[in-house]
């Protein structure tokens, strides 16, 4: 009975420590810059640390695209997670315990195909890399170079990554510091880096440049996009915005 009480006290005390951070992410296609769909977020944090929460997608018009839930409770950087999008399309990692296990489903009715790689370190998956590159941030800000290896759920594989800084900018008026993502091998010469603005003081994200894992319900294709999260939200959003929840 003392041992239940003391679990009931501690998870108590997180709970109690923990809070939910609610805001909206506006994507863009790259290319067009037409607008593509909004991210709801929920995330629960504590102490600094994102410990899991959920993204609700919505297009233009407010149909509801998709659905992700993560869970850090594990690895700071490789979520268990799932990514369900509308019309059938799945991707996860269901264990990331003592190796990583992807899953992925291309439509509703298809195969699940699963594979299970190993665990290196540093590692990342999905928005974990947001993760990592706020806890290496000093070392970027320094100028080094960050390598980690990113397991790719809709891939089933892995591939090796490095970050740099490649310079100081202005976002909406605010200071910022801009990190490029590539791949760290040959495969750069076929996919394009990864863009990441952040305000410096508090390592909060900007904007994000690159590929989603938000796809094209006619191609099924993932949308190369431009992402932004300000604190207001741009004069061409969708209104009304989804609910934000409570």
């Amino acid at each position: 009975m003392k041992l239940t009480l003391a679990v009931l006290s501690m998870l108590l005390a997180t709970a109690a420590q923990a809070e939910v951070q609610r805001f909206y992410g506006h994507a863009y296609d790259l290319k067009s810059g037409a607008y593509l769909y909004t991210e709801v977020h929920a995330q629960t944090v504590e102490n600094g640390r994102w410990l899991g929460g959920t993204i609700d997608y919505f297009g233009p018009k407010g149909d509801k695209l998709g659905h992700k839930t993560l869970e850090f409770q594990n690895h700071e950087f490789v979520p268990v997670f799932r990514l369900d999008l509308n019309y059938g399309y799945m991707e996860a990692i269901s264990d990331n315990r003592d190796a990583v296990t992807m899953e992925r489903r291309e439509r509703a009715g298809g195969k699940t195909e699963t594979k299970t790689i190993k665990k290196v370190s540093p590692m990342c998956a999905d928005s974990g890399f947001h993760s990592c590159l706020r806890a290496h941030f000093a070392e970027l800000q320094a100028g080094q170079s960050v390598k980690f290896t990113l397991a790719v759920a809709g891939s089933l594989d892995s591939f090796r990554f490095r970050a740099a800084k490649a310079g100081d900018t202005q976002w909406q008026g605010i200071k910022a510091v801009l990190i490029k993502v590539e791949p760290d091998s040959l495969l750069r010469l076929l996919a394009g880096p990864l863009e990441l603005v952040y305000e410096p003081t508090q390592r909060r994200l900007l904007e994000f440049r690159g590929i989603s894992n938000i796809h094209d319900p006619r191609s099924g294709k993932p949308y190369d996009v431009r992402i932004i999260y300000p604190d207001k939200p741009p004069a061409d959003a969708p209104s009304p915005l989804p609910p934000l929840g409570s």
